[in-house]
């Protein structure tokens, strides 16, 4: 019976021995294996007393239940690993279809940037089979203008730990350059040797597209603004070049207007100096003539009565001597109207004053004058602008206004002579007048080029039941280069 009771233990270790041997990679059933084996030497190896003979049947049964119960563990942990093997196969199953199939390039590289180990997609990406890609460096398919960064961030991620990042264009098989972006990080080699990369390679040429297509964009939006500010100088330039135009447009208009009254005032000035010679003819003839005629007729008699009635020859004497004072006047009248001698003699104050009493004398019309001591120191051209204003506007007085009273006043302000004379006669239109295509009124324009002439400004005010003033302003200092425009002024036109 002993002899039998070892077959099922034999039997067992066989067992044992045939699924240690089928589960060679389970170090767990190995090691069960193992102790069961040395559980049975020793048994073997064990001397059995006398009186003893039951007790190797009951070790023999106690043993091959020990070896059931293992067994039972042994399937139960056969299948738990059977179990782990399926879902570790399924996650590397898995994790291949994620690797190969990716959308993004896995590379492994070595510090040379040979290929170690690549994807599908990475593959994918420079048209070229995996297995064609072992072994060859990486950067024969970058574009040579990015060679350098490339090989520049190849180092630096074997130089300094962590992530780093980079965009390079690389070509594929046909040539098509590309852009992508590099994420790489140095591990250690699973077999102990030098360090790899591990490079994730993601195609961006999509999002560089739409970046210099926001950049041309941008550039289209700068020159669209300049564009625009373009526009609106232009816009702003046309409308300048529109008011220019229109502004050229009433000059000429204006310069028209003025050849007009130019042509106008030439025709009238020609028709006052035609009238103004006729005059001094006319006087020169009826009075300097007659009187030289008296005084020779005259001389005559006194020739002939010499020799006869002698009483008689000094009351004619004194008759000729009267007629020939008469001529002198007359010719000294001439020469006032033409050019007074006291305005370079005397002064400006006192030629006025001469001739506010000869016309106050003719005309019958009161003259009250008020006058600055110091309005004589004016140079001769201001001066003579001044009489010849005055002198015109008496001479308007006279023949227009109706006027019973004048006031004149001749003060210096400032820097500047005021004159200012007003009648209490009848009022006029001044623009009308000033602008009548048949001007007749010489005297005001005159009035006011004169004052013009010498820096000065010139106004009229007519206003019925008023009157008219006239106002002149001339600069005591040396004479503006530009006349200053003269204002005339109209208040309640007469009817």
């Amino acid at each position: 019976m002993l002899k039998k009771l070892p077959s099922p233990i034999t039997a067992a270790v066989a067992e044992l021995r045939a699924i240690s041997t089928k589960r060679k990679a389970l170090p767990m059933m190995a090691e069960l294996c193992r102790r069961a084996e040395a559980h049975l030497k020793k048994q073997r190896c064990k001397p059995q007393p006398k009186g003893e003979d039951q007790r190797p049947e009951a070790d023999a049964q106690r043993l091959l239940h020990e070896l059931q119960v293992h067994q039972v563990e042994l399937e139960m942990q056969n299948a738990d690993l059977q179990s782990a093997r399926d879902a570790a196969e399924s996650a590397l199953t898995k994790f291949t279809d994620l690797y190969d199939f990716a959308p993004v390039g896995f590379f492994s590289l070595d510090k040379a940037g040979l290929i170690l180990e690549v994807n599908l997609t990475g593959a994918a990406f420079l048209g070229v089979e995996r297995s064609h890609l072992l072994q060859r460096p990486l950067q024969r398919f970058v574009v040579l203008a990015s060679r350098p960064t490339f090989l520049a961030f190849l180092d630096k991620v074997f130089a300094s730990p962590g992530k780093q990042v980079c965009e390079v264009s690389i070509l594929d098989k046909m040539g098509d350059a590309f852009w992508v972006d590099l994420q790489a990080a140095a591990t250690a080699d699973p077999g102990g040797g030098h360090p790899l990369c591990r490079m994730a390679v993601s195609d961006i040429t999509a999002l560089k597209r739409a970046e210099e297509a926001q950049q041309r964009l941008k550039a289209l939006a700068a020159i669209n603004q300049e564009l625009s500010r373009e526009i609106l100088q232009r816009q702003a330039a046309e409308a300048v070049l529109r008011e220019s135009e229109q502004r050229q447009i009433q000059l000429l208009q204006e310069s028209r207007h003025m050849q007009e009254q130019l042509r106008q005032l030439s025709h009238t000035i020609l028709q006052a100096q035609e009238a103004e010679r006729k005059r001094i003819s006319r006087e020169l003839h009826d009075d300097v003539t007659q009187t030289l005629v008296g005084i020779n007729v005259h001389l005559e008699n006194l020739v002939q009565e010499a020799e006869s009635n002698p009483n008689g020859f000094k009351t004619k004497i004194a008759r000729t001597q009267s007629l020939v004072e008469k001529a002198v006047d007359i010719v000294h009248r001439f020469a006032r109207e033409l050019r007074p001698p006291l305005l370079d003699d005397l002064g400006l104050s006192v030629t006025i004053e001469s001739l506010l009493k000869d016309f106050a004398k003719q005309t019958g019309i009161h003259v009250k004058f008020e006058v600055s001591a110091d309005v004589d120191k004016l140079n001769g051209d201001k001066r003579t602008v001044l009489y010849r204003v005055v002198q015109s506007a008496l001479t308007n007085v006279a023949l227009h206004s109706q006027a019973t009273q004048v006031k004149m006043s001749l003060l210096k302000q400032a820097n500047q002579v005021r004159l200012e004379i007003t009648d209490n006669g009848k009022s006029f239109d001044v623009e009308k007048v000033l602008h009548a295509r048949r001007n007749k009124r010489l005297g005001l324009i005159g009035m006011r080029e004169r004052v013009e002439m010498v820096g000065g400004q010139f106004s009229i005010q007519s206003t019925p039941g008023k009157g008219t003033t006239i106002q002149a302003w001339v600069p005591c200092g040396s004479p503006a280069h530009r006349a200053r425009k003269s204002t005339l002024k109209t208040a309640n036109h007469a009817p």
